[in-house]
């Protein structure tokens, strides 16, 4: 299954404490929590590009699948990445946060984008549907 496309937040369970957890500052976190983003995502074999625009902040990542890579988080820091698939619609990738590991899953189901993201004993759920 191809996870291209441009996908829409449609919700998110535990933002606010997740996005304290790994840094941003509480005015960001304030904007950012009532804006619906939109994720587009360009799959080319094993490489990926993400596009991930809230507002007036664009992130952009780009790897491939079982190469370490850096990846930008949503505070602006960058973080070492490894990012493998799981079956056909499953990306799990692990990244360093501060000396703390935050596994990211990114699941595809028909029209649906899930990713939930932990961070020790926190976890953040976001759901996105293709636009």
């Amino acid at each position: 299954m191809s996870f291209t496309g441009k996908y829409q937040l449609q919700s998110q369970e535990n933002f606010e404490a997740f996005m304290k957890a790994i840094g941003l500052p509480d005015d960001q976190i304030q904007k950012g929590k009532d804006l619906k983003s939109t994720s587009e995502i360009e799959q080319d074999g094993k490489k990926f590009k993400i596009t991930v625009t809230t507002g007036s902040k664009v992130m952009k990542n780009e790897f491939t699948i079982g190469q370490e890579g850096e990846m930008e988080l949503l505070n602006g820091d960058k973080a070492k990445a490894l990012v493998q698939m799981e079956g056909n619609n499953k990306l799990v990738a692990k990244l360093n946060v501060r000396g703390n590991e935050l596994t990211s899953v990114t699941e595809v189901n028909g029209d649906t984008l899930t990713n939930v993201m932990t961070l020790g004993s926190l976890t953040c759920k976001r759901i996105s549907k293709r636009i």
